[in-house]
């Protein structure tokens, strides 16, 4: 019989009052800090 792993992303964020938080995007006031992703190229033949 074969054993699944998971992944285990490490620990959980949390809020400042302790409290696990739940947001897994960027805010807008903090959007400037970060990059935006690169556009994808296919290359020919490549599925989309």
């Amino acid at each position: 019989m074969k054993q699944i792993v998971a992944i285990k992303t490490g620990p959980k964020r949390q809020k400042e009052d302790g409290s696990d938080d739940k947001r897994q995007r960027v805010d807008r006031p903090n959007a400037p800090k970060h990059p935006t992703l690169k556009p994808h190229i296919h290359k020919p033949g490549e599925k989309r």
